[in-house]
């Protein structure tokens, strides 16, 4: 098998970064390559009493840096510098990316690694362009919103593209001229360090990313609680953020960002184009193994096409192949871990003996590692649990409409409300739609976010509180404060 990357020659950031410094720790947690099973080092966890080391460390250095004060194009050029190093670095963060994730590296270095400068690239731009503003008042008086960063940000990023995420939380944090303690997954922590570092190595002061490895219980409990962070912003299941919310409310009272779950639907009528509808239901389920918090996982069809749909649909899903993470030619991505897979098959399962029809997939790949087949289930109502369920992996549902009316019903989930995508040529009806889904971002023919950020994305109900991403995410990053003086 030809190699796009020999992961021999990678060294692994293995400890904590806080202050512009490796700090090692008792190696705690062991990480592994989802692709074959094989161990690749063990990662330590951080206890209160390192949090609240990197806590001190950010405010030290926002103090010492003058990072908030600064002219802001200074904060601008500073960030392109970093973005200018990361794509330098590419090869390595990409590898990093792979040794431990569920991405490929060749999607890692033409896709995730890109991406992240180009958002960071995006943030910065917003330093020395967006500021407070004047408020209409008499003329006796004269009033202004002005505003400022928070402080410490507090970050917890997922493992399902761990170097994006990092660019979500650091790129409009540190634009709006705060410092950030931020804890990776610690099944996917290297490429976020080695990023950390890179940002040192750019100009950005030490210190105001700290880089802080452990799991949710211990390290993201005494982040979340901690009396120094000044807003927290979270990217992972909507159970964990719940979680978040509850140590918040009895810790102290802070401001959060929370983008969470989501069980996404497309919505296809039948004047679709039916090409363009096929890739796009493809592309919202397959990619990382629908690893992924958009993922559209359950396809509802307008009746008179739905035979059609389904059978081309299951053709694609079946061509899928696995491949090694570093092969030349990608193939499907694995599952994070065997843990997470036999939780793919379990709601598989149950959704069978339901009275569900699999019509195709609903098994692991015979191959070695954490590999599930892309998989799509019929006959479902809105009780099974393939359908309520946020699986996380490669699994869609699949029902049918006759009316417009249907199919919003059928649109509607009880619990999330994250994004959602509808396909028909009729704008009418798609505009008409779209304001009758209750999700934080609707796609139109098409699905799946772009290269262009100037987009927020967060969910309604139980799916997220707050934007990620967009201007909106630069002001998330810094707090108001109304100013009237009498003339």
């Amino acid at each position: 098998m030809t190699l796009a990357f020999d992961p021999a020659t990678l060294t692994l950031p293995c400890a904590h970064y806080i202050g512009g410094a490796y700090v090692p720790g008792a190696e705690g947690i062991a990480v592994s390559l989802p692709s074959t099973g094989m161990a690749v080092g063990a990662v330590p966890v951080a206890d209160a009493g390192t949090v609240d080391r990197a806590v001190q460390v950010a405010r030290d250095a926002l103090a010492s840096s003058g990072w908030a004060g600064c002219t802001p194009r200074d904060r601008l050029k500073a960030l392109h510098r970093w973005a200018d190093l990361i794509e330098a670095e590419a090869s390595t963060l990409a590898g990093l990316e792979a040794i431990c994730s569920s991405r490929p590296y060749a999607h890692a270095l033409t896709g995730d690694v890109t991406v992240t400068a180009e958002q960071i690239r995006f943030f910065a731009e917003f330093a020395d362009k967006e500021g407070g503003s004047l408020a209409p008042t008499n003329d006796s008086s004269f009033g202004y919103i002005d505003d400022a960063p928070y402080g410490v940000i507090g970050a917890i990023t997922p493992w399902n593209f761990p170097i994006s995420m990092a660019g979500w939380k650091l790129g409009p944090a540190l634009a709006a001229g705060n410092a950030v303690v931020l804890k990776p997954s610690e099944m996917t922590p290297y490429s976020t360090i080695y990023m950390a570092e890179l940002a040192v190595r750019a100009g950005i002061p030490a210190g105001l990313i700290n880089v802080v490895i452990g799991d949710g219980p211990i390290t993201g409990n005494a982040i979340t609680g901690h009396g120094g962070i000044d807003k927290v912003s979270f990217t992972g299941s909507t159970r964990a953020g719940a979680a978040i919310m509850e140590n918040i409310a009895r810790t102290g009272i802070k401001p959060m960002t929370l983008e969470l779950g989501g069980k996404s639907p497309m919505v296809v009528f039948a004047d679709a184009d039916l090409d363009l509808a096929v890739d796009c239901l493809d592309r919202g389920i397959t990619p990382n193994a629908g690893q992924f918090c958009v993922a559209g996982s359950r396809i509802i069809v307008a009746r008179e096409i739905a035979d059609e749909l389904a059978a081309r649909l299951a053709e694609r899903f079946r061509a899928y192949r696995p491949a090694d993470t570093f092969a030349a030619d990608p193939g499907f991505c694995p599952i994070i871990s065997d843990r997470q897979l036999q939780r793919i098959d379990s709601i598989v399962e149950a959704s069978a003996k339901q009275g569900s029809e699999i019509l195709c997939g609903g098994d692991q790949f015979d191959h070695p590692g954490s590999f599930y087949q892309p998989t799509l289930i019929a006959g479902v109502d809105a009780a099974n649990p393939a359908v309520t369920e946020e699986i996380f992996g490669p699994v869609a549902t699949f029902q049918t409409f006759e009316t417009d009316e249907e199919a919003m019903q059928l649109a509607e989930h009880p619990t999330y409300g994250l994004c959602a995508g509808l396909f028909t040529r009729d704008l009418s009806r798609a505009l008409r739609l779209s304001r009758k889904l209750e999700a934080g971002t609707v796609w139109i023919n098409r699905y799946g976010r772009s290269r262009d950020h100037i987009l927020p994305t967060g969910g309604w109900k139980a799916s997220g509180l707050g934007k990620d991403l967009g201007r909106e995410a630069y002001h998330a990053n810094r707090r108001t404060k109304s100013v009237l003086i009498d003339l």
